[in-house]
């Protein structure tokens, strides 16, 4: 009987490890394409990245709110990084980066089927495609979480862990692989180095129609909303700065100069973000706020992101002037006239950004930042003579802003079928940490 049971173990063994061995992951490759030294630069842009959601996004929008509410807008980011991670995973990788479908990719890598040890993607062929879709991951998973500021105070948990789940199919996936993935607006010539179009236009207009469709805060125009702790928000800028090295810089997808070159032109955009939006506020209000300081220096940062691997560092500077200063009007004289409560400034810094910086990609485009075998002479803009990319990158924001915008409506309409998008106003009353989470900061 022992040697029979031996033998048993012994097949049963022989059989796990023929099953292992069949499966993708551990199959043997071709010679791989593979470069060190990208991916450790890309290893470590991915953690950079993902320190901008958590704790980054976390800080920068939890010290903006009333006490109240502080764990509660920190839980939506936390939830937008978890929930987007499984998500895109199971299908947001494949459908937005596999195939080269003019509106949607394939499920040939659902659940990550087919991810190997070695193998790489088309896409970013000198880095394991392991890493490139987790590099990806974090870039929705903060665009998501980004949405939130729009209708923070206000908006049932529940309600945005639903919207994170089909606005994540329905707008992001969509929009990331039309315009990175092969879809057509990539084919048209539509350029987005790393997020002007994707993540900051979509998460700004999506965050408009929310806080339209939501309603204002209560008390909002004669209460006291003012920030709890500007401290937190300042942490959370520095964390945002540098994590954007990682965004913009590691969208080069290599160890590179061009990457080199598009963390210079972001430093740069944010400084001269920060420093416009705080010359214009001591000019017309007599002090220099630190909410002012980090608010232009976050504008800077979104408004550089789709044109940083294009333009040279002084032009960067530009851009960041152009960035505080249209910005700042858009988050005072603008929200003032037209009456929506964008909470933390969304579409105002984030979604104007994005728009602008998307149109200054096509303005200021230096055609040998990007010039490479299938593009001998790279991205031109107007200013060296190519119109006709500024007429493309008109037509990269007219689509986002109409497909993030209806979308958005929809998705919530449906949502709010199916359960509250607002907290009750006793609850308002009392703080979403309390009604929601059960918790409160003493």
């Amino acid at each position: 009987m022992p040697t029979l049971r031996l033998r048993a173990a012994a097949m049963t063994a022989a059989c796990l490890f023929v099953a292992f061995a069949a499966h993708p992951a551990f199959a043997q490759t071709p010679a791989s394409t593979i470069d060190k030294a990208d991916t450790a630069w890309m290893i470590a842009a991915t953690g950079l990245v993902l320190m901008m959601t958590i704790p980054g996004l976390a800080l920068f929008y939890a010290g903006m709110v009333r006490k109240k509410n502080v764990l509660a807008t920190m839980a939506q980011s936390m939830a937008a990084t978890f929930l987007v991670s499984v998500l895109w995973a199971i299908a947001g990788y494949s459908l937005t980066f596999r195939g080269d479908g003019a509106f949607i990719g394939t499920l040939d890598r659902v659940f990550l089927y087919g991810l190997t040890m070695t193998g790489t993607s088309a896409l970013a062929p000198t880095i394991p495609e392991s890493l490139f879709m987790l590099y990806q991951m974090t870039f929705a998973i903060i665009t998501v979480a980004l949405v939130a500021g729009s209708v923070a105070d206000r908006m049932r948990f529940s309600a945005f862990l639903l919207f994170g789940v089909f606005w994540l199919f329905l707008v992001y996936v969509p929009l990331a692989h039309w315009i990175w993935g092969g879809g057509f607006l990539g084919q048209a010539g539509v350029v987005d180095f790393a997020g002007g179009l994707v993540v900051h236009l979509s998460a700004g207009t999506s965050g408009l129609v929310a806080a339209i469709v939501i309603g204002k805060r209560r008390g909002y125009g004669h209460d006291n909303l003012a920030p709890y702790d500007l401290t937190l928000a300042v942490i959370g800028t520095g964390l945002l700065w540098v994590g954007w090295m990682g965004f913009n810089g590691g969208s080069a997808l290599g160890a590179n100069g061009r990457a080199v070159m598009a963390i210079t032109s972001t430093h740069m955009a944010a400084s001269a973000g920060a420093f416009t939006w705080m010359a214009i506020e001591w000019w017309t209000r007599g002090k220099p706020s630190v909410l002012g300081m980090i608010s232009g220096a976050v504008a800077g940062l979104g408004t550089i992101t789709p044109a940083s691997g294009f333009v040279l560092p002084m032009q960067g500077v530009l851009i960041g002037i152009i960035a505080g200063a249209v910005c700042f009007w858009a988050c005072t004289s603008l929200k003032l006239r037209l009456g929506y409560d964008d909470s933390l400034d969304v579409f105002g810094v984030h979604g104007i950004g994005g728009l602008i910086g998307t149109l200054m990609a096509g303005l200021l485009a230096v055609g040998s930042l990007s010039a490479g075998p299938d593009l001998p002479n790279g991205v031109r803009g107007l200013l060296e003579g190519n119109a006709h990319q500024l007429l493309l990158q008109f037509y990269g924001v007219a689509v986002t802003l109409v497909w993030a915008g209806v979308l958005t409506f929809v998705i919530l309409k449906v949502i709010g079928l199916l359960v509250p998008l607002r907290v009750r106003q006793e609850d308002e009353v009392i703080g979403l940490d309390v009604s929601q989470h059960g918790e409160a900061l003493q």
